[in-house]
């Protein structure tokens, strides 16, 4: 079997010239494509499982030269790696930094912007998480690698009720009844208020009509109130 070297070294800017696009690409996609991975982690093992593929696969593919491709990206995340340990501005830019979602439980448009997910994926990330009441949330993060971390409010920390001698509450589930400026009537007639009601509590907020209103949930009988452009402290620690 004879090898040709000078293709087989054509490979390696081929390789470098794909990360980079597949890394510019899956950042504009945003972090909702990328699950428990970073952004770079991401580019980096679907593009070696696509050699891989191409190896096992494609008999017109010379074998040499998909494991010179795989050893290129071996090599240029190692490399990267010992990067950005040492520098921090390398580090936003190749790995991304966390985005705040809820800040003192207000939700931050912005941040749902710059990730590219709505509201009604933030309240199903909740639900998983365990609050299926969002008031209950003092901060939501997604961290770099695509999770939502979320603290409570104090009052909504785990406590076993058995142990401070507390009579169990009946739980409702929450229930939105304005999104993005607009009235959900089904839910709204369904909820234990009237939409009446609903508009009388809105007004007596200075407001004519729920288009300032990002997100509007219910809880049994306590409303709360989400609002469109609130803005988020520049949490430097968020590193």
């Amino acid at each position: 079997m004879n090898i040709d070297f000078s293709d087989m070294f054509l490979v390696i800017p081929r390789c470098l010239g794909s990360i980079i696009f597949l890394f510019i690409v899956t950042k504009f996609m945003g972090k909702k494509q990328v699950s428990q991975f970073s952004l770079y982690d991401y580019v980096i093992g679907i593009s070696i499982g696509n050699f891989t593929a191409e190896m096992t696969l494609n008999k017109d593919v010379q074998y040499v030269n998909g494991m010179m491709a795989i050893f290129t990206f071996g090599i240029f995340s190692l490399l990267v790696s010992k990067i950005i340990n040492k520098s921090i501005l390398l580090r936003r830019v190749i790995i991304g930094t966390p985005t705040v979602l809820i800040d003192r439980g207000k939700i931050i448009e912005s941040g749902l912007k710059k990730i590219n997910i709505d509201v009604n994926d933030l309240l199903e990330d909740a639900r998983i998480a365990g609050y299926f009441d969002i008031s209950e949330i003092e901060f939501a993060i997604m961290e770099a690698n695509g999770s939502i971390s979320f603290l409570p409010k104090d009052k909504y920390r785990m406590v076993n009720t058995n142990d401070i001698g507390l009579k169990e509450k009946e739980t409702y589930l929450t229930a939105t009844l304005i999104l993005n400026g607009k009235y959900l009537d089904q839910a709204i007639k369904k909820s234990r208020i009237t939409k009446k009601e609903l508009v009388k509590q809105i007004k007596k907020m200075n407001l004519d009509s729920p288009d300032s209103i990002l997100l509007c949930t219910i809880n049994n009988k306590d409303l709360n109130f989400y609002f469109k452009d609130e803005k988020v402290i520049n949490y430097s620690l968020l590193e």
